[in-house]
């Protein structure tokens, strides 16, 4: 019977500061190293032994991911790390403290830009550099993602738009890991849990507005009985 268990990151530095992070690739605060131990713990009480692990490409979802497996002594598990369980890109938004967006734009602007299903944020095109901490946080400017065409890089990415970019990761190699019975453990962001939470229970998309995705917190599948066995806070 195969498991899936998917995660956001523990606590980020700028998740610590109330600031929107997107693609820039912060690190975890001292509460998301704890956090993220916390979450290895737990799973090393479920005993469950993966078989396959994917993250994204930004080092707070690695750590993490690195943490848990070896918390749970499973650091020589297979993982796989992907442009694709990147956080969702918030556009011109990234690096702006929610609390100056929403004196700026308003409350309901700014709940609409995090939380709506199909909302798209203030995008980037045309001042792709307009977003930095070094002068160069555009994801063409990056050489991770150098194998991608700059026509795939996202300027501003809604709920929507994230996850037709996650989709064919998930249905290309994780679900092949899932129907072969193997366990599957994918860390990423508080947005790419969203989207893959409202594939899998099919959440509609009014109701995914009213989601909200812990750091640190496991969400585990049994894929016989698709039972979240792990609490998800919902406001």
């Amino acid at each position: 019977m195969a498991k899936l268990v998917i995660m956001r990151h523990g606590q980020s530095e700028w998740n610590a500061k109330n600031l929107f992070n997107g693609w820039i690739d912060t690190d975890l605060s001292d509460a998301g190293v704890t956090q993220a131990h916390q979450a290895g713990s737990l799973l090393a009480e479920t005993q469950i032994q993966f078989d396959f692990a994917a993250t994204s490409l930004l080092k707070r979802a690695i750590k993490t991911l690195h943490i848990m497996l070896e918390d749970t002594n499973q650091l020589y598990v297979p993982e796989q790390k992907t442009w694709r369980l990147n956080e969702r890109h918030y556009g011109a938004l990234q690096g702006v403290n929610r609390d100056d967006a929403r004196a700026k734009w308003g409350e309901a602007q700014v709940h609409e830009w995090r939380r709506a299903y199909d909302v798209l944020p203030p995008q980037t095109q045309g001042h792709p550099t307009s977003i930095t901490v070094d002068g160069k946080t555009y994801p063409a400017f990056d050489r991770r993602y150098d194998g991608i065409p700059e026509t795939e890089l996202p300027h501003g990415e809604s709920l929507k738009v994230a996850l037709a970019r996650i989709l064919p990761f998930y249905e290309s190699v994780i679900v092949p890991h899932l129907q072969a019975g193997e366990n599957v453990l994918i860390v990423a962001h508080g947005s790419t849990v969203r989207a893959l939470t409202k594939h899998i229970e099919h959440i509609s998309d009014a109701d995914i507005m009213h989601l909200e995705i812990a750091n640190g917190e496991p969400i585990i599948y049994d894929l016989d009985a698709q039972l979240v066995v792990t609490d998800k806070q919902v406001i």
